[in-house]
């Protein structure tokens, strides 16, 4: 067998390298996180707003999933750039088991608790059915999602962007023909609806983690065995968690910060309601450039950071800063202008059309404060620095964000423009302190591979370089 090929990561590894498949990887996956609610749009619309709130609990599920996920990330990159690849195996077996478990439990537990969960967002009783089913069986199925996760992460930190990037072209074929098959082709006749879109989804996931695990054994990127898990690494997955938790936690505030937003925004009707999952759809079309280059970004910062070298990964944030905002700011401007035209493509109500033209000028100010955030609290997390960020985000999501969206939205009467203003206040706000975290360099030293095993590993190296010179 030939000898694997080894992709290096370090601070001359250009941006595009990494960004530019995870741009389109993203891109895809936002079709097909969105292709459901376009291709409802014209077969129900109570099913569009339905699915809207669905996701809101799915993204939830998918923060739960991501505790080990980016633990893995982090890891992975750090370990890799301090060349411990003696340990690697272990950490990949650890992952997908540990996080497969996860998934299992978490899938059961949201479509049991599937019934409360309607009741804590006040979902209308036309949407509630849509909403419910499409929860069991997207929901019963996320276990996949929980692996197919981790699976990525490995393969980006060793280099391997692309394969995400043609798995989401592949996964977006399948659940775009699942759709049609339910929704208007042959299969109509069984009037699945959005049970249908639900089911097609879920095999499209099922196919992309065979897919990954496919091209992690061809490329020899390494080997999955519980043989690696004997001794059982607990220090490992101890570190693991430690990392991944307040990750998750972030994540899992903001999350419920939005939820309790959307609860809001059921109680303004059905028209905000859609106008709201619309301009989601847009929304995150505009924000996938800024999202690529931080996670990119925090692929080179863990490489640098576990190689012993801050002053570089310092400079390097910033640098993607320099590309990422001007380039966000103009998608986001370019996506409010034209949104008067590209709602038209979900709908002909003019209420939806006016409120979504008022929701996309203020999420200008939004994504301006959202690629702050991921650009810095990505790197934060890389470098090992990932307490601060869950501060940060209860304090600001809570604190700001709630407080002026239900002020401005609610209680001034400004309706679901107003939620966003108060989002917009959060990110912007948050945004800048954690940028002046990282300025100040507060994470140094904060390292997951300690200093020591940096040292034995050279002392290594040099003595095995003198074994071959002699």
């Amino acid at each position: 067998m030939g000898k694997k090929k080894t992709v290096v990561i370090d601070e001359k590894t250009p941006l595009l390298l990494l960004a530019g498949p995870m741009f389109i990887e993203l891109f895809l996956n936002t079709m097909l996180n969105n292709v459901d609610t376009i291709m409802l749009s014209h077969y129900d619309e109570f099913a569009v707003g339905a699915i809207g709130n669905a996701n809101t609990i799915m993204f939830m599920m998918n923060i739960l999933f991501n505790v080990i996920a980016t633990a893995t990330s982090v890891v992975v990159a750090q370990y890799l750039g301090a060349k411990r690849h003696d340990k690697m195996n272990m950490i990949y077996t650890l992952a997908i088991a540990v996080n497969f478990v996860i998934g299992l439990v978490l899938s059961g537990a949201f479509c049991a608790a599937n019934p409360l969960i309607m009741n804590f967002l006040h979902v209308s009783k036309e949407m509630r059915p849509y909403s419910m089913i499409y929860i069991y069986i997207v929901g019963g199925g996320g276990f996949l999602l929980a692996v197919f996760n981790v699976m990525v992460q490995i393969l980006r930190c060793n280099g391997y962007t692309k394969i995400g990037m043609w798995v989401s072209l592949a996964i977006n074929i399948v659940n775009i023909a699942g759709n049609y098959l339910f929704l208007y082709g042959p299969l109509k006749f069984m009037e699945m609806g959005v049970a249908g879109v639900a089911i097609s989804t879920v095999f499209a996931r099922f196919l992309a983690v065979i897919a990954v695990f496919i091209f992690f054994f061809a490329t020899r990127t390494g080997k999955i065995s519980l043989r690696y898990l004997r001794p059982f690494p607990k220090n490992l997955l101890v570190k693991m968690i430690k990392i991944g938790l307040p990750t998750a936690g972030e994540n899992l505030t903001y999350n419920l910060y939005q939820t309790t937003l959307l609860s809001f925004v059921n109680g303004m009707g059905n028209d905000a309601v859609n106008a709201r999952a619309y301009c989601n759809t847009l929304i995150s079309f505009a924000m996938i450039f800024s999202n690529a280059c931080a996670m990119s970004t925090q692929i080179i910062t863990g490489h640098l950071v576990g190689a012993g070298k801050q002053e570089q990964a310092y400079k390097r944030v910033f640098k993607t800063l320099r590309t990422s905002m001007p380039i966000t700011i103009a998608l986001a401007t370019v996506n409010a202008l034209l949104c008067r035209y590209t709602l038209q493509i979900f709908t002909d109500n003019q209420h939806i059309i006016a409120l979504g033209q008022m929701i996309m000028f203020v999420d200008i100010f939004v994504e301006a404060g959202r690629c702050l955030n991921m650009t810095f609290v990505s790197s934060l997390k890389a470098a090992g620095a990932y307490v601060f960020p869950l501060i940060m985000g209860i304090l600001c999501n809570w604190g700001l964000g709630l407080s002026t969206g239900y002020t401005v939205g609610v209680a001034m009467g400004v309706g679901v423009a107003g939620i966003f203003a108060g989002t917009a206040t959060d990110e912007c706000i948050r945004g800048l302190i954690v940028m002046y975290y990282w300025y100040k360099k507060k994470w140094f030293g904060k390292s997951v591979v300690e200093k020591k095993e940096r040292v034995k590993l050279e002392e290594h190296a040099k003595l095995e370089e003198q074994h071959s010179v002699t």
